[in-house]
């Protein structure tokens, strides 16, 4: 199924030539969802691994083959589409964004808010259309969601319960070295749910930031070789809205994983639950009292519609985007809730 978006009212005006740096799995599937799209040209790839490269040219043999993201910027692509290691992210976009070149990137973009700092302020500065990752905002669950929580329909919203559990944990070394990654699993799972919360409500301030963090069943030490595998936040809103989340590598959950965003409103609630411990599937639910209605429902195929999305906008010569600050303000949720002056440092 092609990921179909919703255009914006500019005119397009070219099709923009797009450079991918790591072509793995997420970046060769953000890499079909754009061929697929027909919106943008995929020019040159770049990758570590012959093997992945082999792969990403059996879907674009027409793109050149480069060493690394210089090889790609040599190319005059529009665009780069980050998919490398966490720790490799701001410096990479901080290039790009440097020689004129917009930027879409996996989450996160920083390890931390300073490093996401860094990389909004050099889009700014150049002018430059930046967009991460952030695709549970393009699930039809979501969509349906969104309006009936930012238009009141559920009226005025006291509580939003953000979970994601995953039964498995990641498969390469770097995502359990804090220093290369970021964190564990609120880094990796968690900022999803935490940018889907904010993104709702419209992104009100956090007033209050409380955490726990496990690794491997005790709390976490503030050892930086150490990432943690559980943890459970509450974030309380300027509106007074109380936010918690629970997220975990490799919890008996008894299926694949747990993952849902509900709110509860005075008035109702919707929530977004995913489907027989699918990764992918969703429903949207709206609840009034005892009462349930289904929203969306599966099938969905939502996983490239960010890239596409950005991509749409960089061909109608769209520049930097304001809501970009709000990459900012969900890492510095992430910095509250890890409260480790390792990580809130590694950007000074």
């Amino acid at each position: 199924m092609s990921t179909v978006v919703d255009h914006p009212s500019k005119t397009m005006l070219r099709k923009p030539r797009l450079g991918f740096l790591g072509v793995g799995w997420i970046g060769r599937h953000r890499m079909k969802a754009l061929i697929d799209s027909g919106i943008a040209e995929a020019a040159a790839i770049a990758d570590a691994s012959a093997e992945c490269l082999d792969e990403a040219a059996k879907l674009a043999p027409g793109a050149k083959r480069v060493d690394g993201l210089s090889g790609l910027l040599e190319q005059g692509v529009d665009g780069i589409v980050i998919a490398t290691p966490s720790a490799l992210h701001a410096e990479q976009a901080l290039q790009a964004l440097g020689r004129g070149v917009a930027v879409f990137c996996q989450k996160p973009l920083g390890r931390n808010h300073g490093e996401a700092r860094a990389v909004v302020d050099a889009a700014r500065a150049a002018d430059r259309l930046l967009g991460l990752d952030l695709s549970y905002r393009h699930t039809q669950a979501m969509r349906q969601i969104r309006p009936i929580v930012a238009g009141g329909d559920i009226g005025r919203v006291q509580a939003v319960d953000l979970v994601f559990h995953n039964a498995y944990g990641p498969d390469k070394a770097w995502f359990y070295d804090p220093m290369l990654s970021g964190g564990g699993c609120v880094i990796d799972l968690g900022v999803h749910l935490v940018d889907l919360a904010l993104w709702a409500l419209g992104f009100p301030k956090v007033v209050d930031v409380s955490s726990h963090l496990f690794a491997k069943g005790e709390p976490l030490s503030a050892n930086p070789a150490v990432v943690e595998d559980f943890a459970i936040a509450t974030m309380t809103l300027e509106t007074g809205t109380v936010v918690r989340l629970a997220c975990s590598w490799r919890l008996h959950a008894g299926q694949d994983a747990e993952i849902s965003a509900a709110f509860y409103g005075t008035e109702g609630g919707a929530a977004l639950r995913n489907v027989n411990g699918s990764f992918y599937d969703f429903v949207a639910e709206r609840y009034r009292g005892t009462a349930r209605e289904q929203l969306a429902s599966p099938p969905d195929d939502w996983g490239g519609r960010a890239a596409v999305d950005w991509a749409v906008r960089l061909a109608a010569d769209t520049g930097y985007d304001p809501q970009a600050e709000q990459f900012v303000q969900v890492a510095e949720v992430l910095d509250r809730i890890y409260r480790r002056p390792a990580l809130l440092a590694a950007a000074e």
